[in-house]
């Protein structure tokens, strides 16, 4: 009975173990997994940046809460009515007061300078070398190139039932926006119709696409692969006909890509998914 218990529970350690790593991989694939712990790969400076405010952040929760639950275990044990049958009636302490003012103060300084820090680093870029428009649309993305050759495109995700093996369902999409790594891209980010959000976590991007004006924000990516994102507004009905896939290229092949994106986007067709069943995608 006892050898069963040890190699089951030693069995699942090890498929646990299977499914950590094969999380872990997919993880670094630039896409949320099942199980997963922290936050997505960091793939540029914004978002490594983020990752390392997240993890100071984490340090001072932690601090606050193992405080708090030191000073009320002390006070459990040391006030109790066994051990302190004759309670003292003072009402104030100066000393005390000053501190416990004086503290959350100090700790929401010092949280703030790095998120302020944080914010004006992403808040847009400096000498960008290319950029790249966003505009949203009840329900697809638009993306141009004005920078090479002014071409657009449309993108739409791909259905459940052409899916090919490994790519993920509901962030699929038509036409990927593809980007060169080692370059930082201005990115312009409007919408046609309602609010919308244009988000990808682990480039660190998350911005409004708000009506009548243009946002801006920028990403310098700093390995190649695919990097999933959505619409993160609730934009109404088909809200989720709004992924957003990245692929990240070396210099080169992105510059061949826009030379074939010229001609196979000179003249593109009004796109359908408005009119497409919710269900479609499914």
């Amino acid at each position: 009975m006892t050898t069963r218990i040890l190699r089951s529970l030693i069995g699942g350690s090890l498929t646990g173990v299977g499914a950590v790593v094969a999380a872990g991989a997919a993880h670094a694939s630039g896409m949320a997994t099942p199980w997963q712990i922290n936050l997505q790969d960091a793939a540029s400076p914004v978002m490594e940046r983020v990752h390392g405010f997240h993890n100071m952040l984490l340090v001072i929760q932690i601090s606050i809460v193992v405080l708090v639950l030191g000073v009320l275990a002390y006070i459990i044990v040391r006030f109790n009515s066994k051990r302190n049958p004759d309670p003292s009636r003072t009402a104030h302490n100066t000393l005390l007061e000053i501190v416990w003012t004086a503290v959350p103060i100090v700790i929401l300084v010092i949280i703030a300078i790095p998120s302020l820090k944080l914010l004006y680093y992403s808040d847009r870029a400096q000498d960008p070398d290319m950029t790249l428009k966003v505009t949203a649309h009840q329900w697809y993305w638009s993306y141009t190139y004005p920078d090479h050759g002014d071409f657009a495109f449309d993108s739409l995700p791909v259905a459940a039932e052409v899916l090919e093996a490994g790519q993920p369902r509901l962030l699929t999409v038509d036409n990927p926006i593809v980007l060169p790594i080692d370059t930082t891209v201005q990115v312009l980010v409007t919408t046609d119709d309602v609010i919308h959000n244009f988000a990808v976590p682990s480039l660190g991007l998350k911005t409004d696409a708000t009506p009548g004006r243009v946002n801006e924000t920028w990403v310098r990516i700093s390995k190649e692969g695919t990097y999933y994102g959505m619409c993160s507004e609730l934009c109404g009905v088909n809200h989720y006909y709004m992924p957003i896939q990245v692929k990240a290229v070396s210099k080169e092949r992105f510059a061949a890509w826009t030379q074939e994106a010229k001609e196979k986007f000179a003249a593109r067709p009004a796109p359908a998914v408005a009119a497409a069943p919710a269900q479609s995608i499914q």
